[in-house]
């Protein structure tokens, strides 16, 4: 039996276009905003999913179903549990295009400030050796790609808190100060909290911590027994795990003083609220996000995630997390995409030489208004932690869901 052959002329069968990649994106509200998963949809022609969540519950996601998800897109101290759950794979920075402009103003930024405490540093566990170790040494394969970072402190209403505390420097402190009882909010999330909450205890002279970012055991038992207490004496208003909590008590005045991140201070300068970020004596708490690529992603799906990566590094994204108060690592790669006054004032300290937009488009930032701390480098310059994933880590999740639980 002859197989039949096509000839000249004859019409070709229609060929079966493959569907389009599906990325899907785990991580938290700091970074997963819908206009960026439009834009980057638009302009990659893929389909792109995200599933914002709590850093813990992301956290915990991210290890045990790491085949639910292609890029875990949150902050470089939640890799010390999941880069060692195996749930992530290396990323050739071969394959991303900035690479070269992040190192250089990362290194340039992260090695400066008053913290000198390696372990602390996000560089620390940025590159993998062949045997899966992390170090600062350069090879051809990271953790994950680093993405925005910034340094925290807590945001305050400043009328209530002249008249409560009159002519008082900011400090850590306020968050544990009696004179605010019952209008304090603390972030829930146990690796921020303890942090927060060590750096206030120091300030008031309730407790002494070697290393505020690394606790023992004792020093975790020490730190939940001043907070249940304070807690019990109905201290803290609340106790908050998404910053859309926290805005609306700011809004209506229940809360003055609490741990608060830049997106909910844009989100209150957009509603119009008077909310001041402090600059703490004791200074600031720095912390880096980053993007990591699932253990289970692999082909069109791997192909798509670098492709998002190179993306969000481009400038477009990176110029929306500044309006939110953010800074980018490949920040020349925004400036196209920001005004010269925006520029002046998120990254080089200056005072807006106009009303500058918030993310939405709005103007949200008076002419005039200078960011507090300044510039971009005096900030990073005056950290007195970073974002650390403590050796107790589990003891001290324990000891702070009791916290939380009582």
């Amino acid at each position: 039996m002859t197989k039949s052959r096509s000839k000249p002329g004859d019409l070709a069968a229609p060929a079966i276009l493959p569907a389009r990649p599906v990325l899907r994106v785990l991580g938290t509200a700091v970074t997963l905003h819908e206009r960026i998963r439009l834009k980057a949809q638009q302009d990659l022609g893929i389909d792109i999913v995200f599933a914002p969540m709590d850093g813990v519950a992301a956290q915990q996601v991210a290890v045990r179903h790491p085949g639910t998800y292609d890029l875990y897109d949150h902050w470089f101290h939640s890799l010390d549990v999941v880069w060692w759950s195996g749930a992530l794979q290396p990323i050739d920075i071969r394959r991303i295009l900035s690479w070269d402009q992040i190192m250089h103003r990362d290194q340039a930024l992260r090695m400066t400030g008053r913290v000198d405490r390696s372990r602390s540093m996000p560089l620390s566990r940025l590159f993998v050796s062949p045997d899966r170790r992390l170090g600062i040494h350069r090879t051809e394969t990271v953790t994950a790609v680093p993405g925005v970072y910034n340094v925290d402190a807590f945001g305050y209403l400043p009328g209530p808190l002249e008249a409560l505390l009159p002519g008082e420097a900011e400090s850590w402190g306020w968050l544990l100060d009696s004179r605010l009882s019952g209008r304090v909010a603390l972030v829930a999330d146990p690796t921020i909290g303890a942090a927060e909450a060590a750096l206030a205890m120091m300030a008031q002279g309730l407790a002494s911590f070697e290393d505020p970012a690394d606790l023992s055991i004792a020093e975790i038992d020490t730190l939940v027994r001043i907070l249940i207490g304070r807690k019990r004496a109905g201290h803290f208003h609340t106790l908050w795990r998404s910053v859309s909590d926290v805005v609306p008590l700011l809004e209506d005045g229940e809360v003055v003083i609490g741990s608060l991140w830049a997106t909910a201070l844009a989100g209150l300068w957009s509603r119009g609220v008077d909310v001041r970020n402090a600059v703490p004596l004791e200074g600031y708490r720095g912390w880096h996000g980053c993007m990591a690529l699932s253990g289970r992603a692999e082909g069109r799906v791997a192909d798509a995630a670098y492709d998002y990566l190179n993306w969000w590094l481009s400038g477009w994204a990176g110029a929306q997390m500044t309006r939110h108060g953010l800074y980018v690592s490949a920040c020349d790669n925004i400036r196209p995409h920001l005004s010269m006054a925006e520029w002046f004032f998120w990254y080089e300290g200056k005072p807006a030489p106009s009303a500058l937009p918030g993310p939405d488009g709005s103007l949200v930032i008076p002419a005039g208004t200078t960011r507090s701390g300044g510039s971009v480098l005096d900030r990073i310059s005056n950290i007195a932690l970073w974002n650390t994933t403590m050796r107790e880590h589990n003891y001290l999740v324990r000891r702070w869901n009791q916290f939380l639980e009582t």
